[in-house]
């Protein structure tokens, strides 16, 4: 270990055997922290190649088990999102996919800080399980074509044991690090193809455009490496996307625009990430604009509805909410408005302070474990450039007492700004990845 720490010190690359070697020893405490912790550090400063990242990913999948996907119909699918706020599009895209017949097992996380989970706005469903088993899940799939469900703690166990480490040695920042975290999870579930979903912005992990697009890379060579098929979109995060954060409110908001209304920029981002892994999956060109029209119609049919009803009802949900939504998911008792100080036009909507408000409210959490309220949150009535005249609502805000909800109010009071100008839209896509790493900026 000794003669790797150094090796990496001083920029050398590490081997395939070398890697395996020490994932495999590490998971099984056969090497101290802190020769793990010294070997972080050597990694943040001197980096990884393409080759050492794919390895080492590869190593972490190695480490606990592997979902095994094979027996499912068709094409099984699966989307990533690096984290953002307001962020519910699997709500949507899941069950687009499937109603366009591709198959979607997914293990999903919990929301930490300001970043929002979905098995926690999922589970704002009254009687909706996420605690399905890897075996649940395989056979739900292959009934109704989707399941989303807790990731399993016998899943990569090197990535809650690095990233342990890397939270307490200041080496989180470390793009190989990052990628290869995002990445073992993802091979390690099983999906034959994905589409990544890369955040910038305030809100986002990767707050700048080229840190965001290198992380896009990085990820998609690790999964054309272990023989799967990936692209990724980076896409804005400066401000949450559409206008609900907090898990019933977003379930709402995902059952309305699974209706075919819903927010144009949630809509939007669903049709984009689907429309580049229908072609991916099916193996066909392009094909973005056709792709494109196919979910369209699915949610103009009522198809994607229907899919997302069954998920519901499978996952033992009160499938009556995609129809009367409003009547089943809980809002928190107490409720205020935000109003707008002046007229004019809406020209910051800060991504990080509305998730930080949306936390404080009852909606998130500063540590694992901790209880959430399903019910709070904040609803935008605003985007940036909107216009607005004053004494009119930017926000209203849920929480179940009134501490929090004075707390939540003086963030979005911070977080939103009004000026005398007209401010255009923010950008929501900024470009992307294909599967062979081509990199294409938006116009």
């Amino acid at each position: 270990m000794y003669t790797i720490i150094r090796r990496k010190r001083d920029g050398e690359e590490l081997t395939r055997e070398e890697i395996d070697r020490v994932i495999g020893s590490y998971v099984a405490g056969a090497i101290p922290d802190y020769q793990i912790s010294a070997l972080l550090m050597a990694i943040f400063f001197r980096g990884l190649s393409p080759r050492e990242t794919a390895d080492l990913t590869q190593a972490m999948v190695a480490s606990g088990d592997i979902v095994d996907l094979s027996g499912l119909p068709g094409v099984t699918v699966d989307k990533h999102s690096t984290g953002g706020v307001g962020d519910k599009t699997t709500l949507v895209l899941a069950p687009m996919l499937a109603a366009a017949g591709l198959t979607v097992a997914k293990m999903s996380g919990r929301g930490l800080g300001h970043t929002g989970g979905t098995l926690d706005k999922l589970e704002a469903i009254p009687g909706f399980r996420t605690d399905l088993s890897p075996e649940q899940m395989v056979a739900q799939a292959g009934r109704i074509g989707i399941a989303v469900v807790a990731q399993s703690g016998r899943l990569v166990p090197a990535d809650g044991l690095l990233y342990a480490l890397r939270d307490v040695t200041a080496t989180v920042d470390s793009l190989p690090l990052i990628a290869s975290s995002i990445m073992s999870k993802k091979l390690a579930a099983g999906a034959q193809a994905m589409v990544l979903d890369v955040k910038t912005g305030s809100g986002a992990f990767m707050r700048e455009l080229d840190d965001a697009f290198a992380l896009a890379r990085s990820m998609v060579a690790i999964g054309t490496a272990a023989g799967r098929k990936v692209s990724a979109i980076v896409t804005g995060m400066a401000e949450p996307l559409g206008y609900a954060v907090g898990n019933a409110l977003e379930v709402l908001e995902a059952i309305e625009t699974l209706k075919g209304a819903g927010p144009a920029d949630l809509r939007n981002l669903c049709l984009e990430l689907g429309s580049r892994l229908l072609p991916l999956a099916r193996g066909g060109g392009d094909g973005g604009e056709m792709a494109r029209q196919e979910l369209e119609q699915l949610l103009a049919s009522g198809a994607a509805l229907e899919r997302f009803r069954q998920f519901v009802a499978a996952q033992g949900g009160n499938d009556a909410v995609a129809d009367h939504p409003k009547e089943f998911l809980p809002l928190a008792a107490l409720h205020a408005d935000l109003t707008a100080p002046a007229s004019g036009y809406v020209s910051t909507v800060d991504a990080l302070a509305i998730g930080e408000a949306a936390r404080d409210l009852g909606a998130g959490r500063q540590r694992k474990g901790d209880a959430i309220d399903p019910g709070a949150g904040v609803l935008l009535h605003v985007k940036v450039g909107s216009h607005i005249e004053a004494g009119r609502p930017l926000a209203t805000l849920y929480a179940a007492t009134a501490e929090r909800l004075a707390a939540g109010r003086t963030r979005v009071a911070r977080a939103v700004t009004v000026v005398p100008e007209a401010i255009p839209a923010p950008q929501l896509i900024f470009g992307e990845v294909d599967q062979y790493g081509n990199t294409t900026p938006s116009e």
